[in-house]
């Protein structure tokens, strides 16, 4: 008997965790059919920065242009059901968490949508359009682009969904932080470093080979380290004061209990 009860919370646990991804994978579906709906105008708005160049966008295959449609509509799917995953995932975690916990976790979530969302318009208006516009033009006239639409929208998704995770940067720092595992002497210590490494990620995750794109993305992730470097002080002075008071306590207390 003691063994099933040991059990009962693990498989409670798993159950939870079963229903967060099912109302996850259900929110994310049903908002993917109401996008399908828009999937015209979502695809005219992706495809802006070819067709604004006077080019065209064809499809080699028979059901190309359908399963396209459905992977931009799954896209804007996810995309608009990200505060119900985050909402599903707060519900799942919050019942673990202390009561003082609970008001940061709940504004992490709210902080971690904006971040998300954040780094997704950034990366379509800040480097991937003209990234393309580039692109195209550098072809020259001599040159003339058939590009295929599932080729188009399969790049601009996988170009656009890193910068919503490296957005949140700040965010990942603030828990690394309440957990201890780094240091506001660690980040600032290795900028020079990190500076190099968002220099790499920002070649790579740039579609154009011009030093300017690469400092337009560069320049907003070293800012967000720099964010990341202030939060990590600012927990960390909060967990001195947090351990000084506590010190404080346990001192008054042993003097207390030797009079």
């Amino acid at each position: 008997m003691a063994e099933k009860h040991g059990e009962m919370p693990v498989m409670e646990h798993l159950e939870e965790l079963r229903r967060v991804i099912i109302v996850s994978l259900v929110a994310t579906t049903v908002l993917a059919v109401a996008a399908y709906f828009f999937s015209d105008r979502i695809l005219a708005f992706l495809l802006d920065p070819v067709t604004k160049l006077g080019h065209q966008v064809i499809f080699t295959g028979v059901t190309e242009a359908f399963f396209v449609k459905i992977k931009v509509s799954f896209f804007a799917g996810f995309l608009a059901a990200l505060p119900i995953i985050l909402w599903q995932i707060w519900s799942f975690i919050m019942p673990a968490l202390r009561k003082h916990e609970k008001a940061y976790f709940t504004l992490s979530v709210l902080v971690s949508f904006i971040c998300f969302w954040g780094g997704i318009v950034f990366g379509f208006f800040g480097v991937y359009r003209y990234g393309i516009m580039f692109l195209l033009r550098f072809a020259g006239p001599e040159l003339f682009p058939m590009l295929t639409i599932d080729k188009y929208i399969s790049f601009t998704i996988t170009f656009l969904l890193p910068f919503g995770i490296i957005f949140e940067m700040p965010l990942v720092a603030f828990f690394l932080a309440k957990l201890e595992m780094i240091s506001y002497k660690f980040l600032a210590r290795h900028r020079r470093y990190a500076f190099l490494a968002i220099i790499v990620i920002a070649a790579v995750i740039t579609p154009t080979p011009d030093m300017i794109t690469c400092l337009l993305v560069s320049g907003p992730l070293y800012f967000l380290y720099e964010i990341s470097i202030w939060i990590v002080r600012l927990i960390e002075r909060g967990i001195a004061k947090r351990k000084h008071a506590e010190e404080l306590d346990e001192l008054a207390g042993a003097q207390s209990a030797a009079s």
